[in-house]
């Protein structure tokens, strides 16, 4: 401890006599960042603490929890101290909200998206009741780092992060199959060959190279592994499937999966497989911070858009708050669209309010409301790129800017994709329809069983939409596509020079550039135009509220744990009934 921290220690001392050696810390720490002296610190405890009726003896004693709340409101007051005053031409602000909703399609959706304005919330918020009943972790590091620049994306750069991705597949392939060299798919070859590379259309200039076929399948390596070679790929009548599940006859491909295949090329001008290597699935994420004291709780998950096609009147929406209220959820996670840059009125200029006065008017004061209500209660925000109060209209995303929501601290804001934990309990949440644009491109080739792991009974195997969740576990992305589908570019402008941040798993700490872990979470959250669910795969959870426009959502219920491992988790599907 430094000399000015040894003083600043003895100050406090005197100010707050009843302090331990913890807090006292604590204290230090919290006069060095807002930069208070002890005498300071002492009358923003008694002004925080103060009542009518109260004598000194009876201000609350210091305890962490109480400490907490005094920095919370330390932290409300230095931000509406430095928000800055409404422009007095306020018929001219009105004129540049109301220009952002002006040619929002796709190509204007990013240079429109900075002319939203973050206004000062007029109201503010009432001081919080207490600490959350939910203990929640957030992604690690500051927002400036994911929002990074975009819309200058270099050919190169691109280039270079997937072939990245590939190599380090290849080295997984080394580690489990025990492979020396990975081989070149377009050079000749008598012997078979192990190639490692990503699924792409075999025809650039085809009107649709999302959806692939027998006869119009690819693999294009890394520049290091085999210089960048493209090959068409053919199969054989039964080609072996190494390490897939049990009772799994076939494996399924698209654009974008990355893949191991051993084979030859016979100078037939393709590669012709026979055998596909398959990675077993990752590890499940670590048991961080499990208490078996920890109760169960409940999760009201809902997705956007939460407004019909032909207004904007979020009828559905409002409907599934009241069912909020009356449940009294300890966590709502709502995730984007919030308010749609691609809904027809919107799109259109038919609307009479700013994109930021209506998210305020539709979702954060009636959430406000309801956190109040429930004291310890917490909402979790995950965006969408469609969303027009985001300035950062790109994927991966990050999450909105606290003033959006007025700093409110119960409303937890989380990038997109979203990594975060709920007493311990890990989720993974993102807004892109990834299930569906799989789909798009799925090609199944049959095949024969070789080396087949066992599964457990409620795996899943054999059903559709569980494969969907399984294609996010094993490439270990949340977006494992490229390209985006042809005619869905607009729902994601992806950016591949920063695609790490879509790994499955929890993001690096702060400003480390080594690779983040990966894992499977305990509950994945994809919502999707495909039919709702939530089904087991892989000893996690993976949940499809749908969309609150099309009346879906799904409750999650956490019992209690046994012991330190994982709770039981319950799914359940429901519909808004309007």
């Amino acid at each position: 401890m430094s000399e000015d921290d040894n003083q600043l220690s003895q100050e406090l001392t005197k100010c707050f006599p009843a302090l331990d050696a913890s807090l006292l810390k604590d204290c230090v720490t919290l006069c060095k960042n807002y930069a208070l002296s002890a005498e300071e610190l002492q009358f923003k405890w008694e002004a925080f603490n103060f009542r009518p009726s109260a004598t000194r003896s009876e201000i609350s004693p210091y305890t962490p929890e109480s400490l907490d709340a005094l920095k919370q409101a330390i932290q409300r007051e230095r931000v509406a101290s430095a928000q800055p005053k409404a422009p007095r031409n306020s018929a001219l602000v009105a004129a540049l909200n109301r220009s952002g909703f002006r040619g929002r399609g796709s190509a204007a959706r990013g240079a429109a998206a900075a002319q939203v304005k973050i206004e000062p919330d007029a109201e503010g918020f009432a001081m919080v009741a207490g600490p959350s009943t939910v203990a929640f972790e957030g992604p690690d590091g500051s927002r400036k780092k994911r929002a990074y620049r975009y819309m200058l994306q270099k050919p190169s750069e691109r280039g270079r992060v997937m072939d990245e991705h590939i190599d380090e597949f290849a080295e997984k392939i080394r580690e489990v199959y025990g492979v020396e060299d990975i081989g070149d798919p377009s050079a000749s070859t008598s012997d078979d060959i192990t190639v490692v590379g990503r699924i792409i259309h075999d025809d650039d200039t085809a009107e649709d190279t999302s959806k692939l076929g027998e006869n119009s399948i690819a693999i294009e390596c890394s520049r290091n592994l085999a210089s960048g070679a493209r090959a068409p790929l053919r199969f054989d009548a039964q080609p072996k499937i190494r390490n897939g599940p049990k009772g799994s006859d076939a494996v399924t491909l698209f654009p974008g999966a990355l893949v191991a295949m051993r084979g030859r090329n016979g100078g037939a001008g393709h590669f012709l497989v026979s055998e596909i290597l398959l990675l077993p699935p990752p590890p499940p994420a670590e048991i961080l911070k499990r208490n078996e004291t920890q109760g169960p709780f409940t999760v009201f998950i809902a997705s956007g858009p939460y407004s019909p096609d032909k207004d904007l009147g979020f009828k559905p929406w409002r409907t599934l708050l009241k069912k909020i209220q009356e449940a009294k959820p300890a966590v709502v996670v709502l995730i984007g669209p919030f308010i749609d840059a691609q809904h027809p009125l919107i799109k259109l200029g038919d609307v009479d309010s700013t994109p930021l006065k209506l998210f305020r008017t539709r979702f954060v004061d009636p959430l406000r409301s309801y956190l109040d209500s429930v004291p310890g209660s917490i909402a979790v925000l995950v965006p969408s790129p469609r969303d027009l109060i985001s300035t950062h209209a790109v994927f991966p995303q990050a999450e909105f800017e606290k003033e959006v929501v007025g700093s409110d601290p119960r409303m937890r804001l989380v990038p997109n994709p979203a990594w975060f934990s709920l007493n311990g309990l890990t989720f993974s949440v993102t807004s892109v329809d990834t299930l569906f644009h799989v789909k798009r491109g799925e090609f199944s080739k049959k095949g024969e069983e070789a080396d087949s792991v066992d599964v457990s009974a409620d795996d899943g195997c054999g059903d559709a939409i569980v494969g969907l969740c399984k294609h996010i576990v094993q490439q270990r992305s949340v977006y494992p596509v490229f390209p985006v589908p042809s005619g869905l570019e607009a729902e994601v402008v992806l950016d591949v020079s920063h695609s790490d941040a879509l790994r499955l798993g929890p993001a690096s700490d702060g400003d480390s550039d080594a690779p983040p872990p990966e894992c499977i979470p305990d509950v994945l959250i994809v919502p999707s135009r495909l039919k709702l669910f939530a089904k087991p795969i892989y000893n996690a959870l993976a949940i499809n509220p749908g969309f609150v426009a099309r009346l879906g959502y799904v409750v999650l219920d956490v019992g209690s744990r046994a012991g330190t491992g994982r709770p039981t988790m319950t799914g359940n599907v429901m519909k808004v009934e309007i």
